[in-house]
């Protein structure tokens, strides 16, 4: 249980948000979840409505989810950000989140198994430096709407970070699959699988609003990996 209760706003009200909303309660914060309909270029996201949240966490679409960052940036809002597909402007959203002085928390992914799971990936990565090849494959719902997943773009930059080497990705889509993650490692000699497989999205829900819970009344800008082991 959280010390104290917070003021939390759920951006993007989908199956995830909306499981991230009943943690928030279960955990005794204050919880307003906010529809696309509503929030139409973020329109809604006025300093007036945002005055009293602590933080605002948005699992909402690629499209929506620079326009809710810059508002909430503009609002000195802290942020919690679980939507991916806009990683090529990190370093924007970086400097105005500096400028601003607001906390902002952003992962491609807040469960703490798949957060363990890239720290496995940098103990493996000295095998691409020794005649190893490697491959990620994903596997997720037919809804998803970026391909590769952040997960895997995040694995992926975790590898090359640790061994100068970039692998290939590849993407499938079907069914209702959670998510799954799979690195192959293959030599002359061997072959290494490593694979995480989401069971549930609770586990993404129960991340991101411990995430809420650690930069609530904190400043500066984190990725989720590199914070998980505080919470």
């Amino acid at each position: 249980m959280s010390n104290s209760s917070l003021n939390l706003l759920v951006l993007g009200p989908g199956k995830t948000g909306l499981l991230v909303a009943d943690v928030a309660r279960e955990r005794g914060h204050q919880v307003e979840s906010i529809d696309a309909d509503v929030n139409l270029n973020a329109a809604w996201l006025t300093t007036e409505h945002l005055r009293n949240v602590d933080v605002a966490i948005d699992f909402t679409a690629p499209d929506a989810v620079l326009a809710n960052m810059e508002a909430c940036t503009r609002a000195h809002t802290t942020m919690v950000v679980g939507t991916t597909g806009w990683y090529g402007e990190i370093e924007r959203v970086r400097h105005a989140v500096e400028q601003a002085g607001t906390g902002f928390v952003f992962g491609a992914n807040f469960s703490y198994g798949v957060n363990l799971f890239y720290q496995i990936m940098q103990a493996a990565a000295p095998a691409l430096k020794h005649n190893y090849s490697g491959h990620i494959t994903e596997i997720h719902h037919i809804h998803k709407k970026d391909a590769p997943s952040g997960t895997a773009v995040t694995l992926r930059r975790v590898l090359e970070q640790a061994s100068g080497v970039r692998v290939g990705i590849t993407s499938e889509r079907e069914g209702e699959v959670t998510g799954i993650h799979t690195l192959e490692l293959n030599s002359a000699g061997d072959r290494i699988v490593l694979t995480h497989e989401a069971k549930s999205r609770r586990t993404f829900a129960e991340g991101a609003v411990l995430a809420a819970e650690w930069i609530a009344g904190r400043t500066g800008f984190y990725e989720f990996k590199d914070i998980f082991t505080q919470l």
